[in-house]
């Protein structure tokens, strides 16, 4: 307001183009994409935020739009966030992630379904299965076999504590171990033994999602390669393929060329395989279904998790939590992939020039392939209010069914409910479309791998899941078993719509009114 007497003069130089300059300003700080980067150390995730445009808030801001943390978070903060938030850990993931847990649940599939589950070496829980073991050398001894073990903490990380043995009969029962039959029979690259890092992206678990990033780590060991014998048990940089081990002998290569050095990418291993003639589709896909199989084991734990955080939560709404996983897998001399562990909280160190490349890379995929939007917070909220309103003025609901109702009004209200249902799942499947539109123009080097396109190949999964959960929740989540099998569940949209113009008909039957003819969709 100008309360001078002094007249109101424009200028049409900079002052006005400078406040203008100001307007869009302001408006483009309402529209922001806010991270917490509080709980990471790793600078490539500050890199990776800064080149997707988003804000890095204050420490404690607990409301951004990403929250990012390098370990597993607690039930009760996943329960505490909002809608429109995402953070970067599923609850219940560790069922696969720590040795004991893993070897445990993998035992219970391998009963159900032994030849879908031949990729993880036969494994041992210290002191629980020690007899077993005992049982298990005693009969190798009986057929004058020998078998080498590697011994490994039960929650143990980075290398630390793992030795190989020979003798089984020495190991203690007391001790909290994994002992596991050593794969004597590796691929070999130049001489050395290695592993593959694969990068993993889980964007939902209500429904499952699935992302394998077409690029990784080859992690080679740092002598050359013997089988194992009495005098080599010790030589951990020839056994062992962790970068955290090997990085401390001074034969590793800090190389910075594609096809040399101890640490290469996995672009150039299958570029490798190309030119050896070895099947390159058939690495991927058997990589594949390794990962789907193994997050198949961990869907009930995590979804009923994920539930007990998240309660009324409408199935296939936007999932709070993502995670990015990295799978270690070992390939024998048949190219046969054998899991050795899955670690939730991969390192985003960046040491060398390959691990700024590849791992830039699976980050910045990953938040685009997640389409946080500045407008999640504002739809979100006035989703909350009007959820409110129709609580506050019953709308919505359905009426219920009086005692003493007549035949023709209990058809009437079976009829109702149908189609409340139908609606409902056309408009999960309505916004799981749009979803996929999303990620299929988004999906980077990433690729879907669950559900896969191959139908065939989704029965089997499905057929997997369902032994899953009636293997894991066998007697609880009595909600989730009758959603695995649902018939809706699978339905696309058109069929939906016919179900539901289906509903319509009968109810202008029972209505009396002139059924009208059915046209186009």
């Amino acid at each position: 307001d100008n309360h001078g007497t002094a007249p109101l003069t424009l200028s049409s130089g900079l002052p006005y183009q400078s406040t203008i300059k100001r307007k869009v300003r302001k408006k483009k700080k309402n529209g922001v994409i806010t991270a917490n980067l509080a709980g990471t150390k790793y600078e490539i995730v500050r890199v990776v935020i800064q080149e997707m445009g988003f804000v890095k808030t204050r420490d404690e801001d607990e409301t951004a739009n990403l929250i990012w943390s390098d370990c597993a978070v607690q039930q009760e903060k996943i329960a505490e966030l909002r809608n429109y938030q995402r953070i970067n850990h599923f609850p219940g993931m560790g069922e696969i992630c720590r040795k004991d847990f893993l070897a445990r649940n993998m035992t219970k599939m391998i009963k159900n379904q032994p030849q879908e589950y031949s990729f993880i070496p036969r494994t041992w829980i210290f002191p629980a299965e020690y007899t077993q073991f005992q049982n298990y050398v005693k009969e190798l001894k009986k057929k004058r076999r020998q078998k080498t073990f590697i011994v490994k903490p039960a929650n143990g990380a980075m290398g630390h504590g793992i030795s190989l043995i020979r003798n089984g009969e020495k190991l203690q029962a007391q001790d909290h171990l994994i002992v596991q039959e050593y794969l004597d029979n590796p691929f070999l690259m130049e001489g050395y033994k290695f592993d593959l890092r694969v990068y993993i992206l889980v964007t939902s678990c209500d429904p499952l999602k699935v992302f394998l990033y077409h690029d990784g780590l080859v992690r080679m060991g740092t002598e050359k390669y013997h089988p194992p014998s009495d005098s080599n048990l010790s030589q951990l940089y020839m056994h062992l393929t962790n970068y955290s081990v090997n990085k401390h002998n001074e034969h590793f290569e800090r190389d910075e060329t594609e096809d040399k050095g101890s640490k290469r990418s996995i672009k150039w291993f299958t570029e490798f395989l190309e030119t050896n003639n070895l099947d390159v589709s058939k690495f991927w896909s058997d990589i594949s279904e390794l990962v789907v199989k193994t997050l198949i084991v961990a869907e009930p734990h995590v979804l009923h998790a994920y539930r007990m955080c998240r309660p009324g939560q409408a199935p296939g709404s936007d999932s709070v939590c993502f995670e990015v996983l990295g799978f270690d897998i070992l390939l024998d001399r048949k190219l046969k992939p054998w899991l050795l562990e899955i670690n939730r909280a991969p390192s985003f160190g960046t040491d060398q020039k390959i691990d700024y490349d590849v791992k830039k890379g699976v980050l910045l995929n990953a938040l685009k392939l997640l389409n946080i939007r500045t407008s999640d917070k504002r739809k979100n909220l006035a989703r909350q209010k009007a959820e409110a309103q129709k609580r506050l003025y019953g709308q919505g609901s359905m009426k219920k069914l009086l005692p003493g109702s007549s035949d023709w009004e209990k058809q009437r209200h079976t009829l109702e409910r149908r189609k409340e249902e139908l609606k409902e799942r056309l408009a999960q499947v309505r916004k799981q479309i749009s979803k996929e539109e999303h990620e299929n123009r988004h999906m980077g080097n990433y690729r879907r791998i669950y559900p896969p396109d191959d139908k065939t190949l989704l029965e089997k999964y499905d057929s997997l899941l369902a032994t899953a959960f009636q293997t894991f929740l066998a007697g609880r989540a009595a909600s989730l078993q009758w959603e695995m099998n649902n018939p809706l569940k699978r339905m696309k949209e058109e069929d939906i719509l016919d179900l539901l113009e289906q509903c319509e008909i009968d109810d202008e039957k029972l209505m009396g009114k002139c059924t009208r003819q059915r046209g186009p969709k």
